[in-house]
């Protein structure tokens, strides 16, 4: 059984590439996260997991990570990604992620939405929300990506 994790970032970055991987590898890359091996989670927050600013992580770890991405190769196009993360008071939280072809605020209202919609269907009280969002203006072949990393 894998261990609950205890700490949680939030992070995003856009970067261009040579092909749509190395458009998703380079936004890793500036997002802080681009020498780790992402282990992509569904979206809840376990209990007490506190945030810090950045997470000491040996490159090549299997790092549970909830993100959202879009790739695009359409010159021009606006593109942007977020994350948020709604907090209860005496239990978990959720993880909601977002992308598409808008602006990082649109992307932002969004998954805020997402997060209300999640406590709501949950019969959770939302006490507050963490988010965070990206845009990308796409030269060639472009990426923008939001996550959630969780540690130990």
């Amino acid at each position: 059984m894998l261990p609950t994790p205890k700490k949680f970032t939030i992070c995003a970055g856009t970067a261009e590439g040579a092909s749509e991987l190395n458009a998703f590898d380079n936004a890793l890359l500036n997002a802080g996260i681009g020498n780790l091996n992402l282990l992509k989670v569904s979206s809840i927050l376990p209990p007490g997991a506190e945030y810090a600013e950045n997470l000491n992580i040996p490159p090549g770890t299997l790092t549970p990570t909830a993100y959202g991405s879009i790739v695009s190769e359409k010159p021009g196009e606006l593109i942007a990604a977020s994350v948020g993360i709604g907090f209860s008071e005496n239990s978990f939280g959720v993880i909601m992620e977002y992308s598409g072809t808008c602006s990082a605020k649109e992307a932002e209202e969004q998954v805020i939405k997402m997060v209300e919609e999640a406590f709501k269907i949950r019969g959770l009280k939302l006490t507050r929300v963490m988010a965070k969002a990206v845009e990308h203006r796409v030269e060639k072949c472009g990426c923008a990506f939001a996550a959630v990393a969780l540690w130990y």
